[in-house]
């Protein structure tokens, strides 16, 4: 199972990175090698499929994979638009330089960031490969979700072996319920199940690898390393010569499959492995720490991908830059990340040193820009405009937008990334100004709710013997200083009360009235539901940012800006 990190769109760079790991395959001794689904275009390649010369440049650097296939047998994901204005989400086999077969995925999925029903067709074949006396049944992704799907066909007609390939995009707990889901497969068919994955952040998605081989009983025998490129070797034994049953045909919930067809591949002797070649240990993660690497993943490839040399946070003493910082440092190297103060009239002593003790803990460059003479500037350049209102969020947005203004313009002249820092909890309410704190090119924690900012924040501090966020900035009040004595409580719900409402609201599609009956406060619905039904125009302005949970703003959940539905 070769888990690769895959880049949109790098067509040879991507078979270039496959080219090498079938020659190190073949020198361990590999008799099947299996790469992601569509690792050859990167996932998801979206509206470049509509372009015909990509899609024949894929097709060609899938031909230089399979002629690379001497003496192995390789699966490798790639585009297929070998029939007319027909596209298909494809897995090639290929041995000793020949094209065996190709499988064309079945299940598209349609449904949160997926829209494979845009781009490709359905397939309608479940062939089997006969690999040196044993059965495999090849599917892609979403065709082992289901119980009745290619694989149980696959399986009756004597599949020993299920490779399944795929580009699943990470969500908080998604490891463990995907191991449940194949564990089930294995046991409903008795078969051995080998699940490879995609690896590395594409936008906004993180692709988490965890690679996995299961057994006839559902017991996971190996696993390849979470958030990073691994190639995952397994000796598997088998009853003896495949048999091809006849005739197999079960019902099928979607569509007419045709049945199954054995199509032979090779019958090389047994090779010798290599004796002192020790199982690994995976490198796993659980909890915060799972999340934490899913950040960390999906800015370095943000960041690394597109060509940037170095980013820049705003850190103004408070938790989300101090978590922001962090993780950039980790993702980036302490070299890569500069960090710019900007303190205004509100701000407090202590939250300015705060950004110098951050700053000195993750050991980056800090600029410090007081912002106060633009601010006077602004003030008497709008006095008679404003004159005769009283001051207010108005006065308040000014010192957001001068800051975002500051980074941007370090941005153009340094050509590095802003990293804007609001989490999702303020992407949720519109807790967050437009053309202020919202600029930036990427938002690492846009998905990330604040009760969970301070669980990550404190996980990153378990990690090393030298405290990065300082402690006050854990224990004090959120709040934006851009008043006296501003603290969040004053325009939004405690966080505490907040971020399970909105984890109803958004990620379950709870109702208004499902929220009052679970036991929610029928004032603090009425408000939150508010707060984030006239905030969709913001959010549409925001930049890009890692998918953790469930269901993010963006890809995840699109809803109209101009809309007047109201529940209550």
């Amino acid at each position: 199972m070769a888990q690769i990190n895959a880049t949109v769109g790098a067509l040879q760079g991507n078979t270039s990175k496959i080219l090498k790991l079938i020659e190190n395959a073949r020198d361990l001794g590999v008799d099947v090698i299996a790469f992601p689904e569509l690792a050859i275009t990167g996932y998801p390649p979206e509206d470049l499929l509509f372009k015909a010369d990509f899609l024949q440049a894929n097709h060609q650097q899938m031909q230089q994979v399979i002629a690379a296939s001497r003496g192995i047998t390789v699966i490798v994901g790639f585009a297929d638009a070998s029939e007319t204005n027909k596209v298909f989400n494809a897995a090639a086999v290929g041995y000793d330089g020949k094209l065996v077969g190709i499988y064309h995925k079945i299940y598209l999925p349609n449904y949160g960031v997926f829209d494979e029903k845009r781009y490709f067709h359905y397939g309608n074949l479940c062939p089997i490969f006969e690999i040196n006396g044993v059965g495999i049944g090849i599917n892609i992704c979403e065709d082992i979700w289901y119980t009745d799907g290619p694989t149980e066909i696959q399986c009756a007609a004597g599949a020993e072996i299920i490779v399944n390939i795929n580009s699943s995009p990470y969500h908080v707990g998604k490891h463990h319920f995907r191991e449940e889901m194949l564990a089930a497969r294995a046991i409903r068919n008795k078969a051995y199940i080998s699940y490879t994955n995609m690896v590395g952040g594409q936008d906004e998605l993180v692709f988490d690898g965890g690679s996995v081989l299961l057994n006839q009983a559902g017991q996971v025998i190996a696993n390849g390393h979470q958030f990073e490129e691994d190639l995952v070797i397994s000796d598997l034994e088998f009853k003896g010569t495949f048999e091809a049953k006849a005739n197999v045909k079960l019902s099928y919930s979607l569509r007419e499959v045709g049945s199954p067809q054995q199509i032979f591949v090779s019958n090389y002797m047994q090779k010798t492995y290599p004796q002192n070649a020790k199982p690994k240990q995976p490198r796993l993660y659980d909890g915060p720490g799972e999340v934490y690497q899913a950040l960390v993943c999906g800015l370095h490839d943000y960041v690394s991908k597109n060509n940037f040399a170095r980013v820049l946070v705003g850190i103004s003493g408070g938790i989300d830059s101090a978590l922001t910082t962090a993780i950039a440092v980790d993702a980036l190297g302490k070299a890569n990340v500069l960090g710019i103060a900007m303190p205004s009239r509100y701000s407090s002593e202590h939250s300015i040193l705060d950004a110098e003790s951050l700053a000195n803990n993750l050991g980056i460059d800090l600029w410090s820009v007081p912002i106060e003479k633009v601010f006077a500037s602004y003030l008497e350049m709008l006095e008679r405009p404003f004159s005769d209102t009283e001051t207010g969020i108005a006065e308040e947005n000014l010192q957001a937008r001068i800051r975002g203004n500051i980074l941007m313009a370090v941005s153009n002249k340094y050509g590095w990334l802003v990293l804007a820092t609001g989490n999702k909890s303020e992407m949720a309410t519109g807790y967050t100004t437009l053309y202020g704190d919202l600029a930036g090119g990427y938002a690492v924690i846009k998905d990330v709710p604040k009760t969970l900012v301070y669980q990550l924040s404190q996980y990153r501090n378990s990690l090393k013997q030298v405290v990065a966020i300082p402690q006050n900035i854990l224990d004090k009040e959120p709040s934006a200083e851009l008043r006296p004595n501003q603290l969040d409580v004053n325009s939004l719900p405690r966080y505490e009360d907040l971020d399970p409402i909105l984890e109803a609201y958004i990620e379950e599609d709870k109702s208004y009235e499902n929220l009052i009956e679970s036991g929610f406060d029928p004032d603090i619905v009425k408000r939150v539901i508010a707060l984030v039904d006239n905030s969709e125009y913001k959010r549409r302005q925001s930049p890009p940012g890692v998918k953790i949970t469930t269901r993010a703003f963006g890809r995840d959940r699109r809803l109209p800006i101009v809309n007047q539905y109201r529940q209550y």
